[in-house]
């Protein structure tokens, strides 16, 4: 569900399951040159300068470029814009265009030669639609903020300028450092101003390949509803020597039988495969393959449940009297309670209804930002985290939110912060047990087995008479709608969800403030716009917006902002408005994917899921070529990195 920031749902394979899946052609002298994978989601647009949803960036992204993108290393390098400077105050970026790059239609006719214009064109269209990416920009860009809200109604006092056809220039209201690693969003990708006049409101029409221009390595050829979503190579593509494969097919999968994954590998359909240690055939799997298995690593997409403490609609509930829905509802909005849902989960457990009680450790996340995805000096950002946590309450000593562990896990401090909130409640009138809505598509095999695990760890430490979780089973359809595709707070229709976040820039702030009472894009999830002021106060998340703003107030000092990032991460980890579970990656699986060749990058939409540098091979990887090419990458890795800091110097002028 970059999601960014990307959103996305966590139903079937679309987080705990990201390996990819990579079809190979069984008559082929070497690999295949077509890559697949399946997908779970249909993206509900192809306008890409108006979301952040994985489900639309993921299927965009492989057709369209934008300034920078990411190398194998994680470094930012050179897309539409061959180089860049800064000017000495951090205010100004300007970008050089090169003039190879055109855009195309999805039959491969040239249409027109990308130019700064383009970038020009798509953020003005993103303000005008008031795109629900904006906040990614509009506080960023100077006078942005003014034209989306109306204030100022000349686009051209908005801070970007095609100096001319080949140079972009954007103005900043403030230095960020990280700001570059935004070029890679959707947001600030380009469009061609005649095409999307052309198009008028079907531009990125959802399904319609032809509803949008492409300038990157792919053309997107065919999308059929719940089928397959088909790309080839664009052979004009300035950069096409870089492109190994010739196409990219992705087939729905609904999740019900995980078992056809590594069947299809070995029957040469796929040739990449995630495999599940609790599905029935695994000592098969385990026996046949256990030279070929391996664990990827974890990656920054965090998933969590969260509440939603303003629930309006009620079309699916197990709730049966007006009195369950008031209690549901003051229960959530106690920070105690909250809590003891949250000391109560077994993560552990919950990890391992799809990894297995051996693999579990390889996701397990405590924290929505990965404790390790800043450095704060010579420590991690989570240590400072943990540093900051006992400070907001008793029950936060001798914990650490360190990824691969669960240590929230407590039963005892669950029933004790149960009966602080228990009293509080009775006081109020609230009629025990509360009734907990949770969504579950049906068809989602692993999706069931981890919420059910949910249930069974809730129940038992608080007790039924007190706590009742009710799965409520769905449809693919029906879940994504209660939830993921639901637009506005008003038809959140459940109490609890589950959500997975991928930043999109090299920030705490790209996690942090996506629960902003003022413009979080996720705010809406916890069933709060930003008109409920009085829930807002009573939830706490004025406090937690005073952080968020001292946070980013510091510009120059980095490893200030960092700190004060962690406080407010420990503010929402104290919160228990969300409850972060595990993250993607670190899934055990099969591949004849050449390892470590294609895009990493920990956040933008330019690495994860960007197949332009993909290889693929004739015969599966083994566990040892592996684990060679993962510490040949690693040592290499250090070094580019180090390698591209010091030559970020060179831009600044």
């Amino acid at each position: 569900m970059k999601k960014s920031v990307k959103w996305f749902a966590v139903a079937g394979v679309t987080l705990a399951s990201t390996v990819l899946l990579v079809a190979c052609s069984g008559n082929s002298k070497s690999a295949s040159s077509i890559y697949s994978y399946v997908y779970t989601t249909e993206p509900d647009t192809l306008d890409y300068l108006n979301t952040t949803k994985a489900t639309v960036s993921e299927t965009v992204s492989q057709g369209v470029d934008g300034l920078l993108e990411n190398d194998k290393y994680g470094n930012l390098a050179p897309s539409l814009a061959e180089d860049w400077t800064v000017s000495k105050d951090g205010l100004t970026y300007t970008y050089k265009i090169r003039k190879g790059a055109k855009w195309y239609t999805n039959e491969g006719e040239e249409y027109a030669a990308v130019k700064a214009q383009d970038f020009v064109a798509g953020l003005k269209h993103a303000a005008d639609i008031k795109s629900s990416a904006l906040f990614l920009v509009q506080n960023s860009i100077k006078g942005l903020d003014a034209y989306v809200k109306g204030d100022d109604k000349d686009f051209s006092h908005v801070g970007i300028k095609a100096v001319d056809d080949q140079t972009i220039q954007y103005t900043l209201n403030q230095p960020e450092s990280f700001w570059n690693s935004k070029t890679t969003m959707g947001i600030l990708y380009p469009v061609n101003e005649e095409f999307l006049n052309s198009k008028g409101k079907d531009f990125g029409k959802a399904g319609d390949p032809t509803s949008i221009l492409y300038n990157g390595p792919f053309l997107l050829k065919n999308m059929t509803s719940k089928s397959v979503i088909e790309y080839s190579k664009n052979e004009h593509y300035w950069d096409k020597d870089k492109v190994k494969i010739d196409g990219i097919k992705l087939s729905y999968y609904d999740g019900q039988d995980v078992e056809t994954l590594i069947r299809g590998f070995g029957d040469g359909a796929y040739s990449q495969a995630r495999v599940f240690p609790t599905s029935s055939n695994y000592a098969s799997v385990e026996k046949k393959y256990k030279n070929n298995l391996f664990y990827t690593a974890q990656s920054a997409d965090t998933a969590f449940n969260y509440f939603n403490v303003n629930r309006q609609s009620y079309s699916h509930t197990a709730k049966t009297t007006e009195a369950q829905k008031t209690s549901t509802q003051k229960a959530v909005q106690n920070k105690d309670f909250r809590q003891a849902i949250n000391f109560a989960v077994d993560r552990t457990a919950y990890a391992a209804q799809v990894n297995g009680k051996e693999g579990a450790s390889h996701i397990l996340r405590t924290s929505l930002v990965p404790t390790n995805f800043v450095q704060v000096g010579d420590k991690d950002f989570g240590q400072i985290v943990d540093e900051k946590l006992p400070t907001l309450g008793d029950e936060w000593k001798g914990v650490s939110l360190a990824d691969g562990q669960d240590n929230l896990h407590n039963v005892d401090k669950a029933k004790a912060e149960f009966a602080k909130a228990k009293e509080a409640l009775q006081a109020e009138g609230v009629e025990f047990p509360i009734h907990l809505d949770v969504p579950v598509s049906q068809n989602a095999q692993d999706l069931v087995q981890r919420e059910s695990s949910f249930k069974q760890s809730v129940e038992e430490a608080l007790g039924k008479e007190n706590v009742v979780v009710d799965l409520n089973m769905m449809s693919e359809d029906d879940y994504n709608n209660v939830g993921f595709f639901a637009e506005t707070p008003a038809q959140k229709d459940y109490d609890m969800y589950g959500l997975a976040w991928s930043p999109d820039y090299a920030d705490p702030s790209s996690y942090l403030d996506i629960f902003s009472p003022k413009n979080g894009n996720n705010l809406k999830e916890l069933g709060l716009g930003e008109k409920d002021t009085e829930l807002i106060n009573k939830v706490g998340l004025n406090d937690y917006q005073t952080l968020l703003d001292d946070a980013n107030s510091e510009t120059t000092d980095i490893a200030k902002r960092y700190e004060k990032y962690a406080a407010a991460q420990a503010w929402l980890s104290d919160s228990s408005l969300i409850l972060p579970l595990y993250s993607s990656g670190g899934a055990p699986g099969v591949q004849r994917k050449v390892p470590f060749v294609e895009s990493f990058a920990l956040v933008g939409n330019k690495g994860k899921n960007y197949y332009k540098y993909v290889e693929l091979q004739k015969d599966p990887v083994t566990t040892k070529e592996y684990e060679s090419a993962r510490k040949k990458w690693l040592e290499e890795k250090a070094k580019s990195n180090e390698e591209y800091q010091k030559d970020l110097e060179k831009h600044v002028k």
